[in-house]
């Protein structure tokens, strides 16, 4: 069985029997990916997802497996089912590239091709959008709050197993600096992380042979995790199992605190590290961190922290809310109308689009201009450079192949890399905590 054609809903293939039987299947259509609004109440939301929306969009495929099954199940009828023998996406994909901000109403991605091309990814674009993206926005303001000090992703018990490699990923990019997630370290080369759980402690008959063990298997290094009986007397215990192996000028790499008022702990364990003699000894905290908690512990002496369940699940936001809609179709005489919801508080807003920004006079990013075509696609012209405007609607996909800049490992690197260039050029308010309203209200410009 394919791994990617059956991630979608019932309705993207019986819409597509409907249209084939009535020969509408191929008409020319644009489909755009949105969010309504920022998950929870915040000031800007991160794109996460396009590198895996395209290699899945590249090998979205159906088997024999996959049509023996809605052959059997009667999901679509025989002329659909030789269609689906056939699939393969050949359309082109523009939008936001992956790192990028966005806010309410953005068009994240437009994916245009035959009807019958675009309808069936729906879901699977949706899934890949609203969680990736939803992990990172946690994860930036995570970032944020955490200002220079580590950031560990060490969500995976938390999650689904392939949402748990996803998040790791998304985590990354919006700024963290490891997982522990060995998959996510193999398939993106994400430094990992990781070296005991309190199990391992509870194995000796007490905790300095443990740590005498430990060090002796991963080095001087090591981080020991302390808090299993008494954290003070655990702290003294690691100080001594490393000064045991260490040479001339060595420390206990780290320490990590899991448990009890860390606000208050962190304190007591930097002043006894260094009353001990290692003043180079790096305190870790976990513990059920989220950007608040991290923020809380700002002024103490921490040197990184390590977050799971809270990152895995968007800090409370597990989605972005993201929608796909159709926005243009090909008319009768060949040209593109565009197509638009006019539910209540549903509305959309039809038309091929392209997505600048302005900025202020600090230089500052201060405004979105949605362009949208009345009669076909938006040819923005290089004039748009002199009025201060950056372009940030970009191609992803050509005829069915993907931008080699956004996939695989290197895609992961450069998102990275952009996500901080980007939200850099934002004022240093966007960044606050506090509940809020989206930091730009964009404006839809109709053109020719």
């Amino acid at each position: 069985m394919n791994k990617y054609a059956f991630l979608t809903d019932q309705y993207e293939l019986t819409m597509l029997n409907a249209a084939l039987n009535d020969g509408r299947h191929e008409t020319r259509s644009v489909f755009e990916l949105f969010a309504r609004k920022l998950p929870g109440d915040r000031r800007y939301g991160v794109v996460a997802g396009v590198g895996r929306a395209l290699e899945t969009v590249q090998d979205f495929r159906f088997d024999a497996d996959d049509l023996k099954y809605l052959a059997d199940n009667k999901i679509v009828d025989s002329k659909t089912l030789k269609y689906l023998e056939n699939y393969e996406f050949k359309g082109n994909i523009t939008g936001l590239q992956e790192g990028d901000l966005y806010f309410p109403n953005t068009p994240l991605l437009q994916v245009e091709g035959s009807f019958a091309e675009c309808v069936v990814l729906e879901t699977v674009l949706l899934s890949i959008y609203n969680y990736d993206s939803a992990i990172a926005t946690a994860a930036s303001r995570m970032r944020n709050a955490a200002e220079n000090r580590g950031l560990a992703e060490m969500g995976s018990r938390r999650a689904n197993e392939n949402a748990a490699v996803a998040a790791a990923r998304a985590a990354y990019i919006a700024g963290f600096d490891s997982t522990s997630n060995v998959e996510a370290g193999r398939q993106y080369n994400i430094p990992t992380v990781g070296t005991s759980a309190h199990a391992f402690t509870l194995l000796y008959e007490n905790e300095l042979d443990a740590f005498r063990s430990q060090l002796a298997s991963l080095g001087i290094n090591t981080t020991l995790l302390v808090d299993t009986y008494d954290t003070l007397r655990g702290i003294k215990y690691a100080v001594q199992a490393a000064q045991e192996i260490a040479k001339s000028g060595e420390q206990l790499g780290s320490i990590r605190l899991d448990s009890g008022d860390l606000l208050s702990l962190a304190e007591k364990a930097r002043n006894l590290l260094d009353s001990l003699g290692s003043e180079q000894t790096k305190i870790i905290v976990t513990n059920d961190l989220d950007e608040f908690s991290i923020a809380a512990l700002q002024a103490k002496p921490i040197d990184s922290y390590g977050v799971g369940t809270s990152l895995v699940t968007g800090s409370g936001v597990p989605t972005c809310q993201m929608v796909y809609k159709m926005v243009a179709r090909e008319g009768s005489d060949g040209s593109m109308i565009p197509v638009q919801k006019l539910s209540a508080s549903k509305k959309s807003v039809g038309g091929h689009k392209q997505v600048y920004r302005g900025f202020d006079a600090k230089n500052k990013i201060n405004s979105e201009k949605i362009f949208v075509s009345e009669n076909g696609f938006v040819h923005i012209h290089d004039t748009l450079q002199s009025q201060n405007l950056e372009n940030h609607t970009h191609t992803l996909m050509q005829n069915g192949t993907p931008n080699s800049e956004y996939i695989s490992k290197q895609g992961v690197i450069n998102a990275k890399n952009r996500h901080k260039t980007e939200l850099a050029k934002y004022p240093e308010s966007i960044t606050r905590l506090s509940s809020g309203s989206a930091y730009i209200t964009p404006e839809f410009i109709s053109v020719g």
